[in-house]
């Protein structure tokens, strides 16, 4: 298999399925592509990140790429086993591929940022209440087997891990249980390495620069 992702800095969506794939000791080529490069994305479908080739297969969306995952390794256990804990999963999944559009703009993700005290929008404050209202529920519900969303890693943290990215680098403030979560994610050494990755890229994208990553 080979995933193509973007800049690892920026680029949230390429994170959650090089997450997944890393997380769960799947073998993959990286094929990385700078935002900056000239003709970016001409040769993929929607002109966007992340790609998966795998086999004849090519799939551009990260949802459909961690679903495909989970169907072909179903002993990696991508998604929890129990059926009502798979519902929620992928609940919360969706409402993050489909939602938090003032989280997502107003706050973009950068490895290198470490701001403290940014006054956030009524729209950001919502979005933030409600990841955090996310994880509290989650982890009460699912959280007994481990220190993530549902015990052990599954994809629902794959798709949390770069908001977990943006409070950190926003200097969000958490209440205990999502501070716990969130550090439980920063210590994942799949995510050390992308941000150790990302820091060091150092290729600055300007705020006008067409964000070209896909869901």
């Amino acid at each position: 298999m080979r995933l193509v992702i973007a800049n690892k800095n920026y680029s949230s969506w390429s994170l959650r399925a090089w997450l997944v794939l890393t997380e769960a000791g799947i073998p993959f080529d990286e094929d990385q592509r700078s935002l900056l490069g000239p003709g970016f994305g001409a040769d993929l479908p929607a002109r966007r990140v992340p790609v998966l080739y795998a086999g004849e297969l090519v799939i551009w969306d990260s949802l459909a790429i961690a679903e495909h995952l989970a169907e072909t390794f179903p002993a990696k256990q991508l998604w929890p086993r129990d059926a009502g804990a798979r519902a929620h999963a992928r609940c919360i999944c969706a409402e993050m591929h489909a939602g938090f559009a003032a989280l997502r703009s107003r706050l973009p993700m950068n490895c290198e940022l470490a701001l403290r005290g940014i006054r956030f929008d009524r729209a950001v404050e919502r979005d933030i209440a409600r990841v955090v209202a996310i994880w509290q529920d989650t982890r009460a519900r699912f959280g007994a087997g481990g220190p993530l969303l549902f015990g052990a890693f599954t994809i629902a943290d794959a798709y949390f891990a770069p908001v977990v990215l943006r409070f950190q680098g926003y200097g969000v403030e958490l209440p205990a249980v999502a501070r716990a979560y969130a550090d439980a994610v920063l210590a994942l050494p799949s995510l050390q390495r992308w941000v150790a990755a990302g820091t060091a890229e150092h290729e600055f994208v300007a705020d006008d620069e067409p964000y070209r990553d896909h869901r």
